[in-house]
């Protein structure tokens, strides 16, 4: 594996394959961004639905129902969750204090966003793809 020569566009380490699920990706990733997406992987199962399914979506870990809910990252020097720019502006009272733009939300590799506020954003997420079918 080789480091990202972009620390702000591109994944903390770039695999020689791409990871072909979430556990592959995760095992190329240093601690402590390690733990860090593993808890952010438990809060978003915890509000998705059962049928909902973890994939690999731009080289990066990602939950799908039917259509694409949310994606999330390491970086060199954060970590960032993409819950789509709509939720992002429907969410951004609530997101004061973190540092985001459009569709994402950046955050220390060493702390992870609350498990409420992630569990929030999936389902503010899941509203948004409800009415557009």
């Amino acid at each position: 594996m080789k480091r990202s020569t972009s620390s702000a566009r591109g994944p903390a380490l770039q695999p020689a394959s791409h990871p072909k699920n979430i556990d592959e990706y995760l095992a190329g990733i240093p601690e402590p961004a390690r733990s860090t997406l593993n808890k952010i992987r438990g809060a978003i199962r915890s509000a998705l639905p059962p049928d909902a399914t973890e994939t690999i979506s731009y080289r990066i870990p990602a939950f799908k129902l039917k259509k694409m809910v949310i994606w999330f990252a390491a970086f060199a020097d954060h970590c960032s969750l993409f819950p789509t720019a709509s939720v992002v502006e429907a969410l951004k009272d609530e997101l004061k204090g973190l540092s985001i733009s459009k569709g994402t939300i950046r955050f220390p590799v060493d702390r992870p966003l609350s498990a409420k506020l992630v569990r929030r954003l999936v389902k503010v997420r899941l509203a948004q793809l409800e009415r557009k079918e």
